[in-house]
């Protein structure tokens, strides 16, 4: 099975680039080579035209045989430029796209990550949730604690 060319999957964001570089190098250099192949045509155009006026219809012939391959070669390197400027074109709309996949963060392992950083080990989750609500807890008696012993000052000096 061939592997689709415009398929970025993959690659890293620099790696996508560099890729994405070599195609569009691929049609410069097929864009010169259509440049040289109008070139070629005109001279083809030009033995046809003489041929005819030197009334050599054998050479005419040959010429409009050269004239048809060189505009052959031309169709087909015009659908191969038109190939190479879609499928660039489609790799830079993905580019962005896979530089924000790159990006993008774990939820599961920044938990993991955040719990390393507390001094526990990854799988502790419910042990570290457990001790959260413990201090929270913890607060609560302290303040109403504090609220009672309050209560109790004022009344004995009211």
């Amino acid at each position: 099975m061939e592997q689709n060319p415009v398929d970025l999957s993959g690659m890293s964001p620099a790696a996508a680039k560099e890729y994405i570089l070599a195609f569009a190098a691929s049609l410069k250099l097929s864009e010169k080579q259509a440049l040289e192949l109008e070139q070629e045509l005109g001279k083809w155009k030009s033995r046809a035209e003489l041929a005819r006026s030197a009334c050599r219809p054998d050479l005419a012939e040959e010429a409009e045989k050269g004239l048809a391959r060189a505009n052959d070669k031309k169709q087909r390197l015009n659908a191969e430029i038109a190939g190479l400027r879609s499928q660039i074109e489609e790799m830079r709309r993905k580019l962005p796209l896979l530089a924000a996949r790159e990006r993008s963060v774990d939820p599961d392992l920044l938990e993991q990550e955040l719990l390393i950083a507390a001094g526990r080990l990854p799988g502790e989750e419910t042990e570290a949730a457990n001790e959260r609500l413990f201090r929270d807890l913890e607060k609560e008696a302290a303040a109403g604690a504090a609220l009672s012993e309050l209560k109790a000052k004022m009344e004995g000096t009211g």
